[in-house]
């Protein structure tokens, strides 16, 4: 699981160990198993919000770990042309190549560590697939996508499109030197990742070695969320059992705190996590596929401005499919 790795953990800015005179870590509240299935034209995806109210996800809404899966010539599988209004979807390569094109011109090829952050906004229709020499060949894919919400306010800005390299994120090592923790959005101990987000938020993946134990300070005002990528460990100061494909929501508290079991698996030799949280929005939510909207009315005119072609057109490319989806993703309403 490269993403981005250094050759010497030990040069990289420590975060320090929360205060413990004025740390509040925050309790485990809940730890749920994300269930399997398929995405686009399919690929292997773990549904990592399953099952977790709506309100303890605020501002976020869904998040799929797209693999991990070593493919065969001719299998990689992307996402057919589709829509979205409302929100923001962040897609975060961690192994393979992914090409995005859209229909306000953003667009770009993302590998080991890249980010790409598309707002929807008022509306946009995107593509994501596997770029051709991927399809040929076969190899390694295993990614993150993330959907953050806007608040009523923002949820018709312009659509917009932000690159983010991996040379790009904040690079920083726990107190004991044993985790390295890549900041992609927000701040950690003073230290700023490069998305910039309209809604406030904070996302790092961490990488902690066996036996190792992070312990970031996290805004009060945040919701907090952990997300398994791979490994075995605990959460929180109940030290309560987590792993692969096991999301936990924290309660209140100014402090996130999580450990690496001494003994990992040989095929998953650290323990991997993605750290998530932000300011919860606290608005109507009406979800349907691509569109996450406040209410219902707002949902059926997105669906008749898309089908009258006002959330954007195709660009004409060469050799690329065609075909447009109504539902873009088959998550439910919500």
């Amino acid at each position: 699981m490269p993403a981005v790795v250094v050759d010497d953990i030990t040069v990289l800015p420590r975060i320090p160990e929360p205060d413990p005179t004025v740390a509040h870590q925050r309790p485990v509240r809940s730890v749920t198993s994300a269930p399997r299935g398929f995405e686009g034209e399919g690929f292997p995806v773990r549904r990592a919000f399953a099952g977790v109210d709506l309100a303890d996800l605020d501002p976020f809404v869904h998040l799929d770990q797209m693999g991990e899966v070593e493919y065969a010539p001719g299998e990689p599988k992307g996402t057919p042309w589709h829509p979205h209004r409302g929100f923001e979807t962040v897609t975060y390569m961690i192994d393979g190549t992914f090409e995005h094109s859209d229909s306000n011109g953003g667009g770009g090829v993302i590998t080991n560590g890249d980010t790409q952050w598309m707002t929807a906004g008022a509306g946009i229709l995107h593509i994501e697939k596997p770029p051709e020499a991927l399809v040929i060949s076969g190899g390694l894919f295993h990614g993150l996508q993330l959907w953050v919400n806007l608040p009523a306010a923002q949820k018709w800005a312009a659509p917009r499109y932000q690159d983010i390299r991996a040379q790009a994120v904040a690079l920083l090592s726990s107190s004991d030197g044993g985790s390295l923790v890549r900041v992609i959005a927000g701040d950690v101990a003073g230290h700023a990742g490069p998305g910039s987000t309209y809604t406030p938020m904070t996302l790092i993946h961490a990488t902690l070695s066996p036996g190792a134990r992070l312990s970031l300070p996290w805004r009060e005002d945040y919701n907090a969320l952990l997300y398994v990528l791979a490994g075995q460990g605990s959460v929180g100061i109940e030290d309560r059992p987590i792993g692969t494909g096991q999301l936990a929501v924290f309660g209140a508290g100014n402090a996130v705190t999580v450990g690496a079991a001494r003994i990992q698996e040989s095929r998953t030799p650290n323990l991997d996590v993605i750290v998530l949280g932000g300011r919860p929005i606290r608005e109507p939510v009406a979800w349907m596929g691509p569109f996450v909207m406040n209410t219902r009315e707002e949902l059926m005119q997105a669906m008749a401005d898309y089908q009258a072609g006002r959330l954007g057109s195709i660009p004409a490319i060469h050799n690329a499919p065609t075909t447009v989806v109504e539902s873009g993703r088959d998550t439910p309403a919500g």
